[in-house]
């Protein structure tokens, strides 16, 4: 039975409402069904703000002007509930005199007492107590996006018992089901293999010892994405210190990690092509002002010296200053060409057909040396290079393994390739001399450095192959052994 939004109410002192627990903070309301008529008691005008009498007690006032209008249906339900039903409580929200709309816990009843049938309910003030519930409600909900937002998530291990439980966001993390229920060494092993036993000694000191860890580790999902995770835990402790759980957050921190590691790369090459610079300056005043002082004074003896034949001698010998000149200038060309290289395309190339490109050029050598190549490119048998700068590199590698082959063998060199998660590695493996790298390993890659009494040594091959290589981004690394060999290690890309 709906209520008729006309009637008028008036307030006579007399209340039944002995079913309702009145206090300072509560109103009193009672409709009477067949007499239309309404009460209201002075808590009942207090919560509102109002008088007694201020306002008058019509339901069509309480209606239109004082109910919020999205409450209204659920207020309407409530009062016209069978009066066998339970009293319903709802939470709606009225205008106040002063305050604006605030919140009401609002009670209603049908009752058949004596045969007329009335309603009555009440009113609470839950205003504070709501405003507290939505911010804890709307703090809750922005602390749950900041973890999404900041992909975190989160583990807990019970000592005792040895059981880890996972938050919904550390199994989005781990691209598992929720469902799914992982051990610790379960857990421990998704992380990359190098970092496992990082982690494990970090899970183990934080149970014996209540140690803390903050770690940064590459992990691995279920669903293969190798991802970057910073990993922190904290002990909870008993009364007598020690640790009864270890909570642990773990946050996606791949972008940032990736992008230190692109900056630092970026720093450590800067530093690099510095050092060249360094490198190519100090060539360039010591050799060419050598070339060029030795060149004057020839010229000075020159036009000093009358006798024919000491003048024919003295211009042999600046025949000979001139043609190492140009052989200074002409690598110092080929040091300026590699950087101005750099921007060249980078194309897909195979390493087989850069190989037998290198070996019918050094064919002549091959053959008089008696050296035997061997390659395998099964594990990577391309890679995105400057072709020019490739060609060199294998043509350098292997011309050095010839120049420097042990006199009492046939040189044997191995070439092959490998893929250790994006990179791309080159190796070059000789039967050679090798290097004594205690005494001469910082200076291997050197300019007009050589090793060895080889008349054929200029110094400038594994310098030139270095700088090709950095130029691009790459590293080369020596391991060698005198009188068993030389292996050569180039990270390509």
């Amino acid at each position: 039975m709906s209520v008729p939004e006309g009637d008028k109410f008036s307030y006579d002192g007399e209340f039944h409402v002995t079913q309702i627990i009145n206090n300072i903070n509560t109103g009193i309301w009672e409709y009477n069904i067949s007499t239309k008529e309404v009460k209201w008691s002075p808590g009942f005008y207090a919560l509102l703000g109002y008088e007694p009498g201020e306002i008058a007690p019509s339901y069509d006032y309480f209606f239109e002007n004082l109910l919020y209008y999205e409450d209204k249906p659920a207020f309407v339900k409530s009062i016209n509930r069978h009066f066998n039903d339970a009293p319903e409580t709802i939470r709606l929200r009225l205008l106040t005199k002063r305050s604006g709309y605030k919140w009401f816990e609002s009670t209603a009843k049908r009752w058949d007492d004596n045969s007329t049938p009335k309603i009555t309910g009440s009113i609470v003030d839950i205003h504070d107590h709501k405003l507290l519930q939505l911010q804890s409600l709307r703090n809750d909900y922005l602390f749950k996006e900041t973890i999404k937002i900041a992909k975190i998530g989160g583990w807990e291990i019970d000592v005792k018992s040895m059981t880890l439980t996972f938050t919904r966001e550390a199994y989005d993390i781990y691209e598992l089901q929720d469902t799914v229920k992982l051990t610790i060494d379960e857990a421990i092993s998704f992380f990359e293999p190098d970092y496992r036993p990082v982690l494990r000694k970090a899970v183990d000191n934080i149970i014996n010892y209540s140690q803390p860890f903050d770690l940064e580790l590459l992990f691995r999902t279920a669903r293969n994405n190798q991802i970057w995770l910073r990993v922190k835990g904290l002990a909870v402790i008993d009364d007598y210190g020690k640790c009864v759980t270890v909570r642990s957050i773990f946050q996606n921190i791949d972008y940032i990690k990736k992008k230190e590691m692109e900056v630092q790369d970026a720093v450590n090459l800067l530093s690099d092509q510095n050092k060249r610079l360094q490198n190519f300056a100090y060539i360039v005043s010591h050799n060419l002002r050598s070339h060029t002082g030795n060149l004057q004074f020839m010229v000075d003896l020159f036009d000093q010296t009358d006798v024919e034949d000491d003048r024919k001698e003295i211009f042999s010998h600046i025949n000979s200053i001139s043609s190492s000149l140009k052989t200074t200038i002409e690598h110092l060309s080929e040091i300026v060409k590699i950087q101005a290289e750099i921007g060249k395309e980078r194309k897909k190339i195979e390493f087989e057909d850069v190989l037998k490109t290198v070996l019918m050029a050094l064919e002549g050598n091959i053959k008089a040396s008696g050296a035997k190549i061997q390659y395998d490119f099964s594990e990577c048998s391309e890679v995105f290079y400057i072709p020019a700068y490739l060609e060199s590199i294998f043509q350098n590698m292997i011309t050095n393994s010839i120049k420097y082959k042990h006199p009492d063998r046939k040189p044997v060199i191995k070439v092959h390739t490998t893929k250790v998660r994006h990179h791309i590695y080159l190796y070059f493996e000789d039967n050679g001399l090798g290097i004594d790298l205690d005494r001469y390993g910082d200076s291997v890659f050197g300019m007009y450095k050589t090793f060895h009494h080889n008349p054929d040594a200029k110094g400038i091959g594994l310098f030139m192959t270095r700088n090709q290589i950095e130029a691009l981004g790459g590293t080369i690394d020596i391991d060698s052994t005198v009188d068993v060999g030389t292996k050569f290690t180039i990270k390509l890309v």
